[in-house]
């Protein structure tokens, strides 16, 4: 199984930035979908970015210009670079993975516990 870990949440001010880190560990781990969803209080689970192995990402209208994901393969770690931040970004950010590993060979949806982001002033 793969273990997916998010951090680098906390509190912000409007304006401000934060870097979010999920982190995938597993055996011999293959990851074919990355993903960072958000939920806000009283609303429905939304996807922010994805990524996908052709090495394209793509983020939800709301926060292109001002979120950048980003990976590091040897680390098994994807990053959310997230600036300018407003305050309808506060949610708890969850980092969704699709992986193979050598226990689970095929193509197997993993989730992170969530980080906790609030914008506020």
């Amino acid at each position: 199984q793969v273990e997916v870990v998010e951090s680098g949440g906390g509190l912000v001010q409007p304006g401000g930035s934060l870097r979010l880190s999920c982190a995938a560990s597993g055996v011999d781990i293959l990851i074919y979908v990355t993903e960072w969803y958000r939920q806000a209080p009283g609303k429905q689970r939304e996807v922010v970015a994805t990524w996908t192995t052709g090495a394209t990402t793509n983020y939800t209208d709301s926060v292109k210009g001002r979120f950048t994901f980003s990976r590091d393969n040897a680390k098994k770690t994807a990053y959310l670079q997230m600036s300018e931040l407003k305050p309808e970004d506060t949610a708890i950010y969850y980092c969704h993975v699709i992986a193979s590993t050598i226990d689970a060979m095929r193509p197997t949806d993993y989730w992170g516990q969530g980080t906790q982001v609030t914008v506020s002033s």
